[in-house]
């Protein structure tokens, strides 16, 4: 669908007053490590940065599927770096999120040199890359352990605002959604499946070695004070966490929202009546768009030039 969509005439970069380069390497694996710079060639610089990492379940997809995401937000005025990243079950946790963190680093030094602005950058992704922006998020925010997260928080560039479309925010535990509401066979099978892949070789429950796959229970555990987890050491960035009321997900958006309002972090979380999951890329429909406008209404307010 995503490579029948891109033939139609008004996906086509120029016409929005957008210019794209593709496959930028950003690490050592050429098939994985790729991304792709879509530039507002006909707005001022420095542009607001927008980092963009996809769904797909952690095992499926890539940026070529999701060039629509770069194409709205680079023809709204945004430097829009959209990255691949190694997927499960051939490279199962914290692959994905090792590779988000190095092209996050590649992006933090040469900002500048690709026309950004290092004081406005935010993060977005959705699903699985809602999962994995909010994990980036911590790790730009809280000093931790594992040498690829402390890499991020070393760069000392952190996010204006975090966008987590209809994300799933922890992966242990995928009982939970059809325990809470009844699901059909084939969403629960999805999200366990999803869950199964990315955690292969590591305990089903949580626990410290996966901790950054389960971004919504660090986020907990700071609220309770629990000594497993760390404070956040520098302060989190605003959220806008949309989500559609028929997503099998919904509930990590919620808990999502709790969290930060207990730790006073800004959240305007939205809930879109009858939203399926993914929905804002059904861009033909009326909720979607909703969607769209209320993201970049979003931005627009906590991306404002100093």
């Amino acid at each position: 669908m995503s490579s029948l969509a891109a033939l139609h005439p008004a996906a086509r970069p120029a016409r929005h007053g957008v210019e794209v380069e593709r496959d930028v390497f950003y690490g050592d694996d050429q098939r994985w490590h790729r991304l792709d710079i879509y530039r507002p060639v006909q707005r001022p610089r420095p542009w607001p940065v927008v980092f963009y990492v996809h769904g797909g379940a952690f095992h499926l997809l890539s940026k070529d599927t999701h060039w629509l995401m770069g194409l709205v937000f680079a023809r709204y005025g945004y430097l829009v770096v959209n990255i691949s990243y190694r997927l499960a079950p051939e490279h199962p946790y914290p692959a994905a999120l090792e590779d988000t963190c190095a092209a996050y680093r590649w992006l933090a030094a040469r900002i500048v040199e690709l026309g950004g602005d290092p004081a406005r950058i935010a993060v977005a992704g959705e699903s699985a890359g809602g999962n994995l922006i909010t994990a980036l998020a911590l790790t730009a925010c809280q000093r931790r352990d594992e040498p690829w997260a402390r890499a991020v928080f070393d760069t000392g560039l952190v996010p204006r605002a975090v966008l987590p479309f209809c994300a799933i925010l922890e992966v242990s535990r995928p009982e939970r959604f059809s325990q809470r509401r009844r699901l059909p066979r084939w969403i629960d099978a999805m999200i366990r499946d999803a869950s199964a892949t990315y955690l292969r070789g590591h305990p089903r429950e949580p626990g410290p070695a996966t901790a950054l796959a389960d971004p919504l229970r660090v986020l907990e555990e700071a609220v309770a004070g629990l000594p497993v987890q760390r404070g956040i050491d520098r302060a989190l960035p605003p959220f806008f966490a949309p989500v559609g009321t028929r997503d099998p997900l919904l509930d990590d958006t919620r808990r999502l929202e709790k969290a930060l309002a207990a730790l006073r972090v800004p959240c305007e979380a939205r809930y879109y009546p009858g939203g399926i999951h993914a929905f804002h890329a059904l861009v033909w429909d009326p909720a979607a768009r909703r969607c769209w406008r209320d993201a970049l209404a979003f931005l627009d307010r906590h991306m404002r030039a100093m």
